[in-house]
């Protein structure tokens, strides 16, 4: 069993039940899964990119990425309708605990001047958007093989909307938030 899934199901739920006054398990919000997207606009030009692309998603992930089409053509950008324009993967049970542990623990330590995360990302629906704006901070990534740093979208979907209840399953988990300054 996943490690985080393990501190989730023995202290994350009475403590959120506690804090909510909830009478019955199944009333704490619970996350359903992850869901990390790069979006490739030169893809459309350089081939090879999409390929790396898509390999270094499925090694962060451990799991075989999907490669996403244009739906729409727009000459603006040059873009013509079926052509591969980004990558997502949607990560679900052990393989989200496992990843959400892997970027808690090793590669969110290792931004660049990190401050904390955003806590008011969340959105309408009560799921986080975190934006990262390398790939190189997680481990996994072969530097020699990379062309160049990519941005990338993870997005973590709730079974609940409720906003607050998400960001303290987030906060006992270990998600390291931004603290609010006193006197500012």
């Amino acid at each position: 069993m996943a490690r985080l899934l393990k501190q989730y199901q023995e202290k994350v739920i009475p403590l959120i039940m506690e804090n909510f006054s909830y009478k019955n398990v199944m009333q704490v919000s619970k996350l359903e899964k992850i869901v990390i997207n790069i979006g490739l606009g030169e893809a459309k030009d350089n081939p090879r990119s999409l390929e790396i692309a898509l390999e270094e998603l499925s090694v962060i992930t451990g799991q075989k990425p999907v490669a996403c089409k244009a739906k729409k053509s727009v000459s603006n950008f040059k873009l013509r309708e079926g052509m591969t324009i980004g990558s997502k993967v949607t990560l679900r049970k052990e393989m989200m605990y496992e990843f959400l542990d892997r970027l808690i623990t090793i590669a969110i330590p290792r931004i660049r001047d990190f401050q904390g995360l955003n806590p008011k990302a969340f959105d309408s629906c009560g799921n986080y958007n975190l934006g990262i704006t390398e790939q190189y901070i997680f481990p996994e990534v072969n530097l020699d093989n990379s062309d160049k740093a990519r941005g990338m979208n993870i997005t973590f979907v709730f079974s609940k909307d409720y906003t607050e209840e998400n960001k303290e399953i987030l906060l006992c988990l270990g998600m390291p938030f931004k603290k609010k300054r006193e006197g500012v």
